[in-house]
């Protein structure tokens, strides 16, 4: 079918939120002489608001929309993000961090981790993270901005610089941990005077073509009407256009990642934000921590079969002792698994509307991100062809099967005795991901497909740390001799050694670049429990 829609003069986003805001956003730098926009929401209805961490990719994103990092991170309280530390996943007292940056130096035949495994074989003692920036500066609470000579970034990070050598990486890998609240807020300011039009209110009908099916309006609770061409469903876990409205399917992924429910909480704490997320699995699932300027973000993932959702609250106040809760724990139930079509006739969804992966590896907003890029770049101006819309779902299906495979690799790959542990260890995993650990565990392989987000660094770095001991490693490492090895091992774990030295500690640096806007400290003490 070609042109079936007619050509796309008027787009209405349903649903506000971190979805719904970032869509606007990006719509409007983009398309704001072309379209009319509008978004409905209302102020009523809460959203999950605990997508608090982010990975690098944020960062492309933003400088796309022109968004100055100071600015923003003031606005949103914001703290820096290096890596997530890995507690417990393996079994109890076991950590590794999964860094953003990579490690070591790669040949184009034989990957550093490689010689790794080899220096290992001969008895030399290390940690792979040893020759990871950000690794290093994680384990430190440690961060400082490098960039371009005469750069802002650079300016404000002169005094913790040290000179290049031919092995040292002077760029962090960055992302941002924020409050989700006020990052919606930021964004929608963003998109303040470009022309979108702001509707106040809850819908009560979404009105359908009799014909071919493609909504035509919104009717909200006071009468009005919202006609559009194309709709953005942003309405979260409700999906009231894909979902009620046009009955897209759903694809349910607890067969492989069993956790359905998480409580959240915030909590406010004296001690300084650490520049990672952590990750603490226990018993039943896992619990996030995630630590801005003015308070910390913290929840507790698991499967209602194995805990109850008060043992869940009771666990989660527990691990914050002698904390203030600015807002008491809160639960929030969910289905893992996806939209069986993201685009189904005039409606695109985004978010929780179109799918759910737990926040393990921080991608909910990213994933966010990456569909809004998605769909400015197949942007249906003259009309909605079916050859572009099987397009955009067949690249989302494969990006979302990628990020659920490694959040699968976590609870799989687990030498722990609970009852949902061993049930995760001993489940059939999809072939694709099976393949790859075996690949990994027989010769250290590991690698980075077309369109992947994780790299092979990511990959090396959680199947070595959540104990997959490969059997072999590439033989070229071992014809590197011992004195040799020492050399090149020791040209990349010192300079980054003397850089992080140079660092500041992270809350430091927050306060010196980029302090968080005097009105978000106000707020820290008054109550908002409830």
């Amino acid at each position: 079918m070609e042109n079936a829609n007619g050509r796309i003069r008027k787009v209405v986003i349903a649903g506000g939120g971190t979805a719904g805001w970032v869509t606007a956003c990006a719509l409007t730098h983009q398309f704001r002489d072309l379209l009319e926009m509008v978004l409905v929401e209302s102020e009523e209805i809460g959203t999950v608001g605990v997508g608090e961490s982010t990975i690098p990719t944020i960062r492309t994103f933003h400088r796309l929309l022109q968004i100055d990092e100071r600015e923003f991170m003031s606005a949103v309280a914001g703290s820096f993000k290096l890596s997530i530390s890995f507690e417990n996943w393996k079994r109890p007292g076991d950590r590794y961090f999964h860094p953003f940056g990579t490690t070591g130096m790669n040949t184009w035949s034989c990957d550093f981790h490689q010689f790794w495994l080899e220096s290992l074989r001969r008895g030399v003692k290390s940690e792979l993270g040893d020759y990871c920036l950000e690794t290093v500066a994680s384990r430190q609470d440690r961060f400082a901005l490098f960039g371009p000579p005469g750069g802002a970034a650079q300016q404000w990070s002169m005094r913790w610089t040290r000179p290049a050598t031919s092995f040292e990486r002077s760029d962090l890998s960055y992302a941002y941990h924020f409050d989700a609240a006020l990052y919606a807020a930021f964004m929608r300011r963003k998109c303040e005077g470009r022309g979108l039009v702001r509707i106040e209110g809850k819908i009560r009908e979404v009105r359908k073509d009799p014909e071919n099916g493609f909504v035509r309006a919104l009717v909200l609770e006071d009468g009005q009407v919202v006609e559009g061409d194309l709709f953005i469903d942003c309405t979260g876990f409700r999906a009231l256009l894909i979902g009620q409205a046009l009955g897209t399917g759903y694809e349910d992924w607890n067969n492989w990642l069993p956790c359905d429910r998480a409580v959240a909480m915030q909590v406010e704490t004296d001690d300084p934000p650490v520049p990672y997320t952590r990750a603490v699995a226990h018993q039943a699932g896992w619990r996030w921590h995630i630590a801005l300027q003015h308070r910390v973000g913290c929840g507790w993932v698991f499967s209602s079969a194995h805990m109850s959702d008060d043992e869940a609250a009771a666990r989660l106040k527990a691990a914050y002792p002698g904390t203030r809760l600015v807002r008491e724990p809160w639960v929030v139930r969910f289905r893992t698994g996806r939209r069986l079509q993201v685009w189904n006739k005039n409606v695109v969804a985004l978010g929780l509307a179109s799918s759910f992966i737990e926040p393990l590896e921080s991608t909910s907003i990213h994933l966010t991100l990456s569909a809004v890029t998605r769909l400015v770049q197949m942007f249906p101006h003259t009309g909605i062809d079916e050859s572009v819309v099987a397009r955009y779902n067949q690249v989302s299906r494969a990006e979302l099967e990628h990020v659920r495979d490694f959040i699968i690799l976590h609870y799989h790959l687990n030498q722990r005795d609970e009852p949902l542990w061993q049930a995760c260890r001993n489940m059939r995993i999809p072939d694709a991901l099976a393949n790859r650990i075996q690949v990994f565990r027989d010769t250290a392989y590991a690698w980075q497909g077309e369109d992947e987000l994780f790299r092979l660094d990511s990959w090396t770095h959680c199947m070595l740390g959540q104990g997959v001991v490969p059997k072999n490693h590439h033989p070229l490492a071992r014809g590197l001799a011992d004195a040799d090895m020492r050399k090149l091992f020791e040209a990349i774990r010192r300079p980054i050694e003397q850089l992080v030295a140079a660092m500041p500690p992270h809350h430091e640096f927050l306060r010196s670049y980029c302090p968080a806007d005097p009105s978000v400290w106000e707020m820290r003490g008054k109550s908002t429990v409830g």
